[in-house]
């Protein structure tokens, strides 16, 4: 039989090669975001997934068409940084609805598909984030931190009904929006040499193991968190500080280490 997919932020980077994945595996595929991903075999259905209304209609619609969701994989965010001092309510309200209050609506939504049909799986899009801080987004991370821990849950209090629950949660991915943030190659170079393979992750690796997650072959990982960064967060910092470490790892040499704090010349008066 061939399953339904719903995707929320579709529009995005990983969202869209998420559905574009799901799709090519042969779900039936609808999309929600504000914006048509435009992607051959992929429904679009307008939506804030951060009002209720709207993910109700839109779900509804979904189901309307197809008969149920076996499939609902949440994508949407957005990001928006700044230290904790200077984060505004608006600013903390926004990314935590956005990242956390969506995945909420959304799966309360599907869930009643999924209980009747006593199947269905939920990946969530997490972040490496909340394990291993970034300087300046403390509500980003805290979103990610909170979602892992609802999905959590959510295997708990869902299993018995044969839904399985799974947080994907990458490390630094090849998107527009990644790259925006970055300043050119150098940066890229960096973020390379900061996992162990040097490589880093395309939009397409997260579809991969997002399909696979989906699948009914892999009930058994429920309640899990899958951390796809190329091994970036097993690293010591150290590593990548010492040339010993570093030319065991295939890296070359620093330039010039950086100095320590006590080490730096004051200026002169």
């Amino acid at each position: 039989m061939t399953r339904t997919a719903l995707v929320t932020g579709a529009a995005g980077g990983i969202g869209r090669a998420v559905a574009a994945r799901l799709a090519a595996d042969g779900c039936q595929v609808a999309g929600l975001d504000l914006t048509d991903p435009e992607l051959p075999g992929v429904a679009f259905h307008q939506a804030d997934v951060t009002e209720a209304h709207e993910v109700a209609r839109a779900v509804r619609k979904v189901v309307e068409d197809h008969g149920r969701i076996d499939v609902l994989v949440l994508c949407a965010g957005i990001t928006r940084g700044g230290p904790l001092h200077s984060t505004s309510e608006e600013d903390w309200n926004a990314v935590l609805t956005a990242n956390l209050t969506s995945v909420f609506l959304c799966v309360r939504e599907v869930l009643p598909s999924m209980i009747e049909a006593e199947s269905g799986a939920v990946v969530a899009i997490g972040s490496v984030l909340h394990r291993t801080a970034a300087p300046g987004l403390p509500a980003y991370a805290a979103a990610k931190g909170a979602i892992a821990a609802l999905i959590r849950q959510l295997a708990v209090d869902y299993g018995r009904h044969g839904i399985s629950f799974v947080t994907v949660s990458p490390g630094w991915v090849r998107t527009p929006a990644t790259e925006s943030r970055l300043a050119g190659a150098a940066d890229l170079n960096r973020l390379r040499e900061s996992n162990p393979v040097r490589a880093l992750g395309s939009p397409e690796h997260i579809a991969g193991a997002v399909a696979y997650a989906a699948s009914p072959e892999a009930f058994m990982l429920t309640g899990s968190e899958w951390v796809l960064d190329a091994g970036a967060s097993v690293v010591s910092p150290a590593s990548l500080l010492r040339d010993g470490h570093r030319q065991q790892m295939g890296l070359p040499p620093l330039s010039s280490p950086p100095a320590l704090p006590s080490q730096r010349t004051p200026p002169e008066s």
